[in-house]
């Protein structure tokens, strides 16, 4: 097993999580919580009101042997409108952002080379922020599986995609080594 973390803000959490538990294969956890801010421990209300800087995020930890990161790269582009700023569906403001958060530089450049890709697909420009992570805080208790303990809750994300491979034109080929 190649055990591996990345942090994905794709609006609101919820849906981003629950996406990841549907697709299963190699993902071995999902959190939700709040990264990148500027305010120690911040509680949902206080990242709402859009003063702490936090972003909503999932802590998706996954093995590499399995589901590798070009493809969880894929999955979220499925997810959200990487044009869209500070907004996913009827979420606004800069705790919706979407982002990237990274631990290393090897998946900072593997997160900027899959952009890089994807640039061609769309005609305004890519606005996903991809950062190394400064921070992260585990969200409130009520926040974790949420979807999954409520099934008919509020969701931006279309989860039905999970369910559906991945497609080649989503998934680079980047060198001749790549399977």
């Amino acid at each position: 097993m190649n055990k591996r973390v990345i942090y994905l803000a794709g609006g609101c959490f919820w849906g981003v999580e629950r996406y990841f538990q549907i697709l299963g294969e190699g993902v071995l956890a999902t959190e939700t919580g709040y990264a990148n801010g500027n305010t120690p421990h911040p509680t949902y209300e206080e990242v709402c009101s859009g003063t702490t800087g936090h972003a909503e995020t999932v802590k998706l930890t996954y093995d590499a042997d399995v589901l590798t990161l070009r493809e969880i790269m894929a999955h979220f582009f499925r997810m959200i409108d990487p044009t869209t700023k500070n907004r996913q569906g009827n979420d606004i403001g800069t705790q919706y952002r979407s982002g990237v958060y990274v631990e290393t530089m090897d998946d900072f450049k593997s997160v900027c080379e899959y952009i890089d890709f994807r640039r061609k697909d769309y005609e305004l420009p890519i606005v996903v922020e991809v950062l190394k992570l400064r921070n992260y805080y585990t969200a409130e208790d009520y926040h974790q599986n949420y979807l999954n303990d409520r099934p008919f809750g509020y969701c931006h994300v279309n989860l039905n995609l999970a369910e559906i491979p991945l497609s080649v034109e989503e998934i680079p080929k980047l060198d001749e080594s790549d399977a």
